[in-house]
């Protein structure tokens, strides 16, 4: 007998099992997409996803058209990235930091930081280790955690009101707590998205005594590495003792250069952690952004006269955006690091960012973020919201304009 054909678009088998794997069920599609069409919808200004409204330098564009028009990574390039871009960031680490990495077997350059985080997680993590992460976190340590089938362990950075204004810090006992026999990993962020916290000395050198003591891999984001503020230092965690054979360390270009959209990213560690991460980062993207790979050597070979440029440039946004913020009303928290301000609007009358942040663009013609999408427990973020100043002046100063008349 012939059996009758299935109406199209039917599925095969299990007709009450969603098309989605159950591990990535809670992940929808991103706060950031829904916040920018609305941007798009509304005509607001988009302080919400954290990409510069212009270019990096020219000097570093031109060289990736050069490599374009010399056919230098137009084909594949190699697996592990390009030799000049892996000689560029081992010696950006020795220059910055004194942290010294064989640049064939100690660097792989990846697709931009966030397939740096997944390839890291997927690799180092089986099902059911626990991964002790600072809380809020980028939205991807939730999502690749959950790929690899661990679990994961919040640490809340609380708020403090104190003299010299607002902050979020770590309870170092708090962390300590969270690690038990099961867990396998932390995950730090430092300069940390989205608080704008800097881990100080004494707490990295902490977190790297717990490290060592109950014998934890570490999966160490550094992307803002270059924007701390005022008195605030940005310090690898791999410099301390017993932390350069058991740290992965994250870098890259789009957060020190402001060409986000070539996706250059790169990890270094011990050979047997980067060998380990190369196994998962293979089947991801194999490899990636080939012309725009020795562009991004080209730019970490820059002089130091750049990188003080930019953190200065990013320091006079933040306090526009920063002072802007208080006069319309919001409790600012001022980051010592990356290129976001978190708020608290509760003095605006307000308690649910979520509805806030959805309102904002007809009530003020301008996009934020909800904090809470960074939580896990969503109360302890349900009245925050970010706001990035990695744009032109003007651009912030007709955002704050917005804001204060709105409020």
């Amino acid at each position: 007998m012939t059996s009758s054909p299935r109406p199209v678009g039917q599925p095969v088998r299990h007709p009450d099992r969603p098309p989605l794997n159950r591990r990535l069920a809670e992940f929808g599609t991103t706060i950031f997409a829904e916040m920018s069409a609305l941007a798009l919808s509304t005509g607001s200004i988009n302080l919400g996803q954290g990409f510069p409204d212009t270019d990096g330098p020219e000097e570093i564009r031109e060289a990736a058209v050069r490599a374009l028009r010399d056919g230098r990574g137009n084909q594949y390039p190699p697996g592990p990235g390009v030799p000049e871009l892996r000689a560029a960031v081992a010696a950006h680490q020795e220059r910055r930091y004194g942290l010294l990495y064989d640049a064939d077997t100690e660097v792989l350059v990846t697709a931009g930081a966030t397939e740096a985080i997944a390839a890291s997680l997927l690799a180092l993590l089986e099902p059911g280790d626990e991964v002790v992460a600072l809380e809020p976190y980028y939205d991807s340590y939730a999502a690749c955690i959950a790929m690899a089938g661990a679990r994961r362990v919040p640490v809340t950075l609380r708020p403090h009101v104190h003299d010299e204004g607002a902050s979020f810090r770590l309870d170092l006992d708090e962390l300590r707590d969270a690690v038990t026999d099961r867990t396998r990993l932390l995950l730090v962020n430092t300069p940390h998205n989205p608080t704008g916290t800097v881990l100080t000395r004494d707490e990295l050198a902490a977190i790297a005594e717990l490290a060592v003591e109950r014998d934890l891999l570490v999966v160490t984001d550094e992307v803002y590495e270059h924007l701390v503020f005022d008195d605030a230092e940005h310090v690898p965690l791999a410099t301390f003792p017993g932390m350069r054979e058991r740290t992965v360390t994250i870098g890259s270009a789009g957060k020190s250069f402001s060409f986000t959209g070539w996706k250059v990213g790169w990890v270094t560690g011990a050979p047997a952690l980067v060998s380990a991460v190369r196994s998962a980062k293979q089947f991801l993207t194999y490899v990636s952004s080939g012309p725009f790979q020795y562009a991004v050597a080209e730019a970490l070979a820059l002089p130091e006269t750049y990188f003080a440029a930019f953190r200065a440039d990013m320091l006079a946004k933040r306090d526009v955006l920063a002072a802007g913020l208080a006069e319309a009303g919001f409790r600012v928290f001022r980051p010592a690091g990356t290129y976001f301000v978190t708020t608290d609007i509760r003095p605006l009358g307000e308690s649910d960012g979520f509805a806030f942040c959805r309102a904002l663009p007809e009530r003020a013609g301008v996009v934020a973020i909800p904090n809470a999408v960074f939580y896990d427990d969503r109360e302890a973020g349900a009245p925050f919201v970010r706001f990035a100043f990695c744009k032109q002046v003007e651009v912030l100063q007709e955002a704050v304009k917005r804001l204060r008349a709105a409020f």
